[in-house]
């Protein structure tokens, strides 16, 4: 009876590989474990960077005359496109720092504008009231020279009332002696009595001018 198994072919196939991959792997290292075969890698290698570094040079040549990129030319395009790229990063971050700046420069000059207006209509309504005032005081300086002149009337009003009470007694008592002596004693009296009235008028202008003298507000 069969054991259920199926045949693999890849089974034989991956033991045979391992075998020949062991086999080789011993040839090799046989081969370059020693000096002679290092030398001559060493050599290999130098004639192959030679040709490499010649290659290059004839490449870069050609291309020179034929106006074509290298690597290398493209290596340093992009290299300059990278620093160039950088600095403009840094130019846009000066450009932003100097704009943040003019931005405050301009704020500052647009709130001291403000606050030099507010100080110019401060100083416009502080005049406006200063010449009110002054208008005022000339006004009240005004009505006290009136009433100043008038007080000065009222004072000579009142002298001229006194000499005329003074006047009027006199008279009184005039008539009051008249009227005890005779006719004849009267009219020699009352011829004594002009010349006085005549001196105290004389004496009432007196006063009247030198009142309108010593008045300093009179402008009559």
């Amino acid at each position: 009876m069969s054991t259920g198994k199926t045949y693999d072919p890849f089974a034989g196939y991956k033991l045979v590989s391992e075998m020949w991959e062991k086999q080789l792997n011993g040839l090799l290292y046989k081969l370059t474990d020693n000096k002679e075969f290092v030398q001559t890698a060493n050599i290999g290698l130098d004639v192959y960077s030679r040709y490499l570094e010649r290659f290059r040079k004839n490449q870069e040549l050609i291309a020179a005359l034929m106006n074509i990129p290298t690597k290398k030319d493209i290596a340093n395009a992009a290299k300059l496109t990278i620093q160039a790229e950088e600095k403009i990063d840094n130019l846009e971050e000066k450009i932003w720092s100097l704009q943040e700046g003019l931005n405050l420069a301009n704020k500052g000059n647009l709130e001291m504008f403000q606050e030099m207006v507010r100080i110019v209509k401060q100083l416009q309504t502080e005049f406006q009231t200063i010449a009110q005032e002054v208008s005022e005081t000339k006004k009240m300086k005004a009505d006290l020279q009136e009433l100043r002149q008038g007080l000065v009337d009222m004072k000579i009003i009142q002298v001229n009332l006194q000499e005329l009470r003074k006047e009027i007694n006199g008279l009184k008592s005039i008539k009051a002696e008249s009227q005890k002596e005779p006719a004849a004693t009267s009219k020699t009296v009352i011829e004594k009595e002009k010349p006085k009235q005549k001196k105290e008028q004389g004496k009432k202008q007196n006063k009247e001018l030198v009142l309108t003298r010593a008045d300093p507000f009179n402008n009559k």
